[in-house]
């Protein structure tokens, strides 16, 4: 069984919804992936049942329409806007904080599930990690995930590290 077909299997029809959910963003204007699958482009791959994303802020209220067109399920919150195909367990989300605007512009294509998807740069997705690990009001489970996220990306590229914070490079030297 391939890595797309397990996918596939256990979400329920996530790979097709993200080939789905892609093909909406390349129609619609500049996007990048962000969060864990886009760290897992850069290192060895976790399993994670979210897609998180950034599209130009323009082009996002066009996209929740062609995704509800499509049947997927959206809901416009303060700094984000879900969406849910029915039946799937693939959790979509795109950030409207504006920090991650400028991503798109300097993202990558990479293969994701099969698929050519753009990918912010291996520093815009540790600057992402380090915003959600920073924010104090996440759940400290998801902050230990962003941890864990940033201390594999500077494993594998040591020159990140200087954009981490103290008591961050410090555990790393320990390691």
């Amino acid at each position: 069984m391939t890595a797309v077909e397990a996918y596939e299997l256990t979400t329920q029809g996530g790979s097709t919804d993200f080939a789905r959910l892609i093909c909406a963003c390349e129609s619609v204007g500049p996007y990048c992936l962000i969060g864990g699958l886009a760290v897992n482009c850069y290192v060895e791959p976790v399993y994670t049942l979210d897609a998180d994303l950034v599209m130009i802020a323009a082009s996002l209220p066009k996209l929740i329409t062609d995704l509800e067109a499509q049947g997927f399920k959206t809901e416009v919150h303060n700094h984000s806007v879900n969406a849910l195909a029915s039946g799937s367990e693939l959790r979509i989300q795109f950030t409207t904080d504006e920090r991650y605007q400028p991503f798109p512009a300097r993202s990558l294509h990479a293969q994701v599930l099969g698929i050519q998807v753009r990918v912010a740069c291996r520093e815009d997705v540790a600057r992402g990690k380090l915003w959600a690990y920073s924010d104090p009001h996440r759940r400290l489970s998801k902050r230990k995930k962003d941890e864990l996220d940033l201390i594999r990306l500077a494993e594998a590229y040591p020159e990140l590290k200087s954009l981490y914070p103290t008591e961050l490079r410090e555990q790393l030297d320990r390691g």
